[in-house]
């Protein structure tokens, strides 16, 4: 490679040569690429030095190939037109017929209501792509996309570096979950029976801090701390603890769960963005591509 790099062979002119070969005439080369007569005579004169041979000779009015620029056309024309085909084709993308492995970058929020769903649509419209899902966090999901460690991610997120973009899938609020057959709660809680009660909160940091202390710096009777909302429905499940939790992952625990029962914050949380992340630059990865619509398209059906 470095020998093909040192001969200095600049490929526009076998470009310029090919017509030349094709019209057998510089006047018409030169019209045919918008180029003036001495500028293809030019190109041909480097390609003749650094080929090391003569290319054309002339017969009568016309150029004619010798030898060498017969075969120097012939082996140049397939490989000219293969790079002009790859640079200005968009690549064809057969989602059943697809290997890719996509790592996908979830909040353990977001991995209960879209990971099932993503799987079986996956399955049914591009049976061969393989999913590598990988824990996020709104501190990290930004570095870890710009190294490239993660091609999407689904999580709510705070700043991000400039060449990610993000869509806002849905706009979710917390709720109180409960077990509606341990607890006996009106549809809104007040702020005393909430505090009073015992709590399980999910705490990615390993502490006893939670949404609600964090938000409102106030401190809640907490029972047990877990680092998953994946383990809320099983610990409330029969037991008299409160969880506060994204509305949305509260419907997906009640689903296999229908006993467990809501109630309306005493106080206001505020709601935040549910967004697909990914880098500006894969953009235009149809296999991506792909996998974004389906994302959009199962969080739209969210409602």
């Amino acid at each position: 490679m470095n020998e093909i790099y040192g001969r200095d062979l600049d490929l526009n002119l076998l470009r310029v040569f090919l017509v030349v070969a094709d019209t057998g005439s510089v006047t018409a080369a030169a019209s045919r690429l918008y180029l003036t007569q001495p500028a293809v005579s030019a190109a041909l004169r480097r390609l003749n030095a650094a080929v090391g041979a003569k290319l054309f000779a002339r017969s009568g009015r016309h150029l004619v190939l010798t030898a060498r620029g017969d075969r120097l056309k012939d082996v140049a024309r397939p490989h000219l037109q293969a790079l002009v085909q790859a640079a200005l084709s968009p690549p064809v993308f057969d989602p059943r017929r697809s290997d890719r492995v996509i790592r996908l970058g979830l909040s353990d929020a977001s991995e209960m209501w879209l990971l099932p769903q993503l799987l079986k649509t996956l399955g049914a419209e591009a049976p061969g792509m393989q999913v590598i899902v990988l824990p996020v966090q709104w501190r990290t999901v930004g570095e870890a996309l710009v190294n490239g460690r993660l091609d999407l991610a689904v999580t709510v997120a705070d700043e991000l570096p400039a060449d990610i973009t993000r869509t806002s899938l849905f706009v979710g609020g917390f709720t109180c979950l409960f077990d509606g057959q341990k607890l006996r709660l009106p549809r809104t809680l007040s702020e005393k029976a909430y505090f009073t009660h015992a709590h399980i909160i999910v705490s990615y940091n390993g502490d006893l801090r939670g949404i609600v202390e964090d938000t409102l710096g106030r401190t809640r009777n907490v029972r047990v701390s877990v680092p998953s909302f994946a383990a809320v429905g099983p610990v409330i499940d029969g037991s008299r603890l409160l969880a506060t939790v994204p509305e949305l992952t509260a419907q997906v625990i009640r689903k296999t769960r229908p006993h467990l029962r809501t109630a309306h914050l005493p106080f206001d949380l505020g709601r935040t963005p549910m967004e697909l992340l990914h880098r500006k630059a894969s953009a235009d990865d149809p296999a991506l591509a792909f996998v974004r619509e389906r994302i959009e398209r199962i969080a739209a059906a969210l409602g």
